[in-house]
């Protein structure tokens, strides 16, 4: 990177939010951590010098100002805002509890929108700024047994997508990335899980920092999509422009995740 930027990322308790704190602060940027795992965030911040950690609920927009607030303090405007809190709750789509349907909708899709939304107006008035939002391959592919989880991943890409047509005008960026299966603690909770079988599909499970470094590319570039692994990701576009096709591709995707999943 050219210059230091002042950079909030959510999610940054564990996994790839964690990672790409670390990355960014090797990088020289001027980064706020946020995650609403304060105790979480504070065993993560050891590692991370000068990096400013707040606890944050991405589905309270008043939370959301604070934080924006505490970055001008700090550091000055937001130059990035790197969205990567999101749940999962796996199984069949009328098993999943109601506490769970309004997790997946208020943290994966209203916390990217109120997160933009604290970011934006004043990314507008200085003509620059980029916003990157973490989806998933869900977001490209129906995938049976993670339905809530496609569903916000889908809505989180078509929202990151429409939005970046609107900034484009004024020099303001937004890129969404999908990344396949990542070892993070929410690939944990899917593991043994019959629904969630479709996760363990792929050739190789990615790593919180080859993702984080594919944000740090992103940072750079500015590209409007990111997948990863490319391969999988034309592969996920292809079932969603033939949607028929997983009747058949779903039971063998399933084995191999079943598997994979054994060593």
């Amino acid at each position: 990177m050219s210059h230091a930027r002042n950079i909030l990322v959510t999610g940054a308790a564990s996994g790839i939010g964690r990672a790409l704190v670390g990355q960014l602060v090797d990088a020289g940027h001027h980064v706020v951590a946020t995650d609403r795992d304060r105790a979480g965030l504070e065993r993560a911040a050891e590692a991370w010098p000068g990096v400013e950690v707040r606890g944050l609920d991405v589905t309270c927009p008043l939370a959301w100002e604070a934080a924006v607030a505490a970055m001008r303090r700090c550091f000055g405007p937001v130059d990035v805002l790197v969205n990567v809190a999101g749940v999962l709750v796996p199984g069949w789509a009328h098993e999943i509890p109601q506490e769970a349907v309004d997790a997946h909708v208020d943290v994966n899709l209203k916390g990217v929108v109120h997160g933009m939304r604290a970011v934006i107006p004043d990314m507008i008035e200085r003509r620059a700024g980029h916003v990157v939002n973490v989806a998933s391959l869900a977001a490209l592919a129906p995938v049976s047994g993670l339905a809530l989880y496609a569903a916000t991943k889908y809505a989180v890409r078509g929202y990151s997508l429409s939005v970046a047509q609107e900034l484009r005008r004024h020099g303001v960026a937004v890129t969404v990335v999908c990344p396949d299966a990542v070892d993070t603690p929410m690939l944990d909770v899917q593991r043994g899980v019959a629904a969630a079988e479709l996760t363990f599909s792929g050739p190789r499970v990615l790593t919180p920092p080859q993702v984080g470094r594919a944000i740090v590319r992103a940072l750079e570039r500015r590209p409007l999509e990111v997948w990863l692994p490319g391969s999988r990701g034309w592969m996920a576009r292809m079932a969603d422009l033939l949607p028929g096709s997983a009747r058949l591709l779903d039971p063998l995707l399933r084995w191999q995740g079943r598997r994979n999943q054994r060593f």
